[in-house]
């Protein structure tokens, strides 16, 4: 199992020293551009999922070409 957690600057690396003191935990760092990135992905499946369920529409196409 993965989990992403959001630590404050200052308290990470003591977390991650904790983490890393388990033999069945493996802690590795990501870059904030990386954690934004699989926040937004995140946000686009749940998006996808609820438009196959018929709980929201999503925009066509040719609406996001006309937002350009």
């Amino acid at each position: 199992m993965k989990i992403l957690l959001d630590v404050k600057d200052e308290k990470a690396q003591f977390l991650i020293e904790v983490l890393k003191n388990f033999s069945f935990v493996k802690a590795k760092q990501i870059t904030p551009e990386t954690a934004l990135f699989l926040t937004e992905l995140k946000e686009s499946i749940e998006e996808v999922n609820l438009a196959k369920a018929g709980k929201i529409k999503l925009k066509s196409a040719l609406d996001l070409v006309d937002e350009l």
